[in-house]
């Protein structure tokens, strides 16, 4: 009980229910559980904090699915990491002397671009050459430092090409997994990591998993056009939700 001290019985609430229900939807769709889980822990928690929590927990679940990942993931995923791994200490920064209330904003706005990305159409397989996925390496690499998400451009570089559901969602597990190592390192390495943190992922960990495993037996069941679907609803609804929390 010495770890949670410094926490809120609500802080304490609030945290279990994101991480519960963030898991789920990853396990559902293969992303999901920083883009719900940061801007609802940033209203009970100071934004580096919300963020670095985040990133044990994605760290944590992606972990006891590695091998799997390694498996199934895109070559491109590996590029994506690269980058993530480089990008992610300058977005950390810029969030480390940002105040709590922009920076809730900026996180909330960044859940919004999520969703409008994954509506437009479509495309190839082999559309994203080398340039476009350096692009999207560098973006995910400063919103993993800056918001603790690295999905709002890796998931529609994945979900909007025409790719089988469980590549898809491998390379962005796989690219979530790099981003929680690249987000711990750089907190450590800035001096901003509470090391508190890591016991409190530990605690909510039990949630995560059931949470995760829920929501790949769900996933199961669903269709590729109606996993589709649900990513935009799941995009749409935590940026809505997070915009209503901060008005």
């Amino acid at each position: 009980m010495e770890v949670l001290a410094g926490y809120a019985p609500l802080q304490i609430g609030i945290a279990l229910l994101a991480a519960f229900g963030s898991a789920f939807v990853r396990g559902l769709t293969g992303f999901g559980m920083a883009i719900l889980l940061v801007p609802i822990l940033a209203l009970a928690l100071m934004p580096v904090d919300a963020v670095l929590l985040a990133n044990f927990l994605s760290l944590f679940i992606g972990l006891i699915e590695i091998r799997r990942l390694m498996r199934g993931a895109e070559r491109s995923a590996w590029m994506l990491c690269a980058l993530v791994l480089l990008f992610t200490p300058a977005g950390l920064h810029m969030l480390a002397v940002t105040s709590p209330d922009i920076a809730r904003l900026v996180i909330a706005l960044i859940a919004l671009s999520a969703f409008v990305a994954v509506l437009l159409p479509q495309r190839s397989r082999l559309e994203h050459g080398a340039a476009t996925t350096g692009a999207v390496g560098i973006v995910s690499g400063l919103m993993t430092g800056y918001a603790g998400m690295p999905g709002p451009p890796v998931v529609p570089y994945y979900v909007g090409r025409n790719l089988p559901r469980e590549t898809a969602k491998a390379s962005m597990m796989l690219v979530f997994t790099c981003a929680g190592l690249a987000g711990l390192g750089s907190g450590t390495a800035l001096g901003v990591l509470d090391w508190r943190l890591a016991m409190f992922a530990l605690l909510l960990f039990p949630a995560v998993v059931l949470g995760n495993r829920l929501g790949d037996k769900a996933s199961d069941a669903v269709s590729d056009p109606a996993w589709r679907t649900v990513v935009g609803l799941v995009l749409g609804g935590a940026a809505a939700a997070a915009i209503l929390r901060l008005l």
